[in-house]
Order: C-alpha cells, then sequence, then structure tokens
C-alpha cells in the first residue's frame, strides 16, 4: 500500500544492451512517480567468457564504466543515488553449468573466478559512485558454504537463491521505503459500515 513493484527483467541481457535501453524504462522527465528505490543487476552475462560466448560477453572494464554510465544517467532522471541499489553476481556452480552447456552442445562458457571478478568490479563502482550495493557473489560463499543450492542449473537463482537474494536485499530497499505514507489504510482501519469513506477518501477516516 506504500507503492508499486516493476520487474524489469530481460533474460540473457548484459549491461551494454541494458545502458541503451534504460532511457526507455526511466525517462527523464518531471514525473510524479519518480522511483523511490532501483535495482541493477548485472554481471552474470557480462562476465562469460569471450572465446566461448562473445555475443554476451562484456570486457570487465566496460562493464564497469557501463554501470557506472547507468547510475549517472538515473540521477539525470531525477532518482539521487539513496535510492539506488546495484547487485553483483551470484557464484557460478562451474560443474552444473558445465552440464547445462553440453547439452547445449557447448563448451563451459563461465568461470567462478571471472565472475568474481566482476562482482568486486559492481562492488568497487558502488562505492566510487557512494550508492549501496549487495555482494551476492560473496555473501553465497561466506564460510566456504556450499552454494550451489541456491542455483537452480549452476548459473540462475533457484527458489532459494531468491529467497537469500531477498533476505539480503529487503533491509536496503526498506530504509528506503518506511518513511512512505500508506497509500491505503491497513485492512483493520478500514471503516466496517461505510468503506468508500477510507478507501476513497483522503485515508484519515
Amino acid at each position: 500500500r506504500k507503492c508499486d513493484v516493476l520487474n524489469r527483467g530481460f533474460s540473457g541481457y548484459n549491461t551494454r544492451w541494458a545502458k541503451i535501453i534504460l532511457p526507455r524504462l526511466i525517462s527523464k522527465g518531471n514525473s510524479p512517480d519518480s522511483p523511490v528505490a532501483v535495482t541493477i543487476f548485472f554481471g552474470a552475462n557480462d562476465s562469460a567468457l569471450k572465446d566461448e560466448n562473445p555475443k554476451q560477453h562484456v570486457p570487465l572494464a566496460e562493464y564497469a564504466e557501463n554501470l557506472s554510465s547507468m547510475v549517472r544517467y538515473l540521477r539525470s532522471a531525477g532518482v539521487p543515488g539513496s535510492r539506488l541499489v546495484l547487485i553483483a553476481p551470484p557464484p557460478l556452480c562451474e560443474d552444473a553449468w558445465e552440464q547445462e552447456c553440453r547439452l547445449q552442445g557447448s563448451k563451459l562458457n563461465r568461470l567462478n573466478s571471472v565472475v568474481g571478478e566482476y562482482a568486486g568490479a559492481c562492488v568497487q563502482v558502488a562505492r566510487d559512485c557512494g550508492i549501496d550495493v549487495l555482494d551476492l557473489w560473496t555473501l553465497m560463499q561466506e564460510d566456504t558454504q556450499d552454494f550451489s543450492a541456491y542455483l537452480s542449473d549452476g548459473l540462475h537463482l533457484s527458489p532459494k537463491g531468491n529467497e537469500f537474494l531477498f533476505s539480503h536485499l529487503w533491509p536496503l530497499i526498506e530504509k528506503k521505503v518506511s518513511s512512505l505514507p500508506l497509500l491505503l489504510p491497513y485492512w483493520r482501519d478500514v471503516a466496517e459500515a461505510k468503506p468508500e469513506l477510507s478507501l476513497l477518501g483522503d485515508g484519515d477516516h
């Protein structure tokens, strides 16, 4: 009852393409519906090995610059840095992903160590820009834990992986939305006899 959640996920995309389409998703102008929080979650495709997957691969330096460029654009579109969260890619389970690659008739096209370099670059961009960051690559491997359950096929998040992401992302988002007023009342506060007073009025009934 505070804000709408808009998912703009693009399967297989990298930051090179995301940077191009970002103005279509959040345009500049004096919009009354300026986002209160925006997450940017890229790196799993950018970090694909150039020799095995040149279409999705983006060089590390360009990846970092693309993230910075998107942050700059969002700021120019009226979304301050305090509302932004960068999310670093999760680790890669190479054995599981190699099996998926073989099923598709290709070689292993990613390495966890390389994904880690991109995750580190994401964290550094966030620091340089002074914005929040969620380092999934590091968090999922803390204490040398087995992170394979967080991934459905070695690359993409499983239900457990999505729960892990949410549990760490929500505290960052909550800080940004906690002060927002309720647009509609809590159900116990709806006037029983005349709910229209609560639901169509100014919210004080």
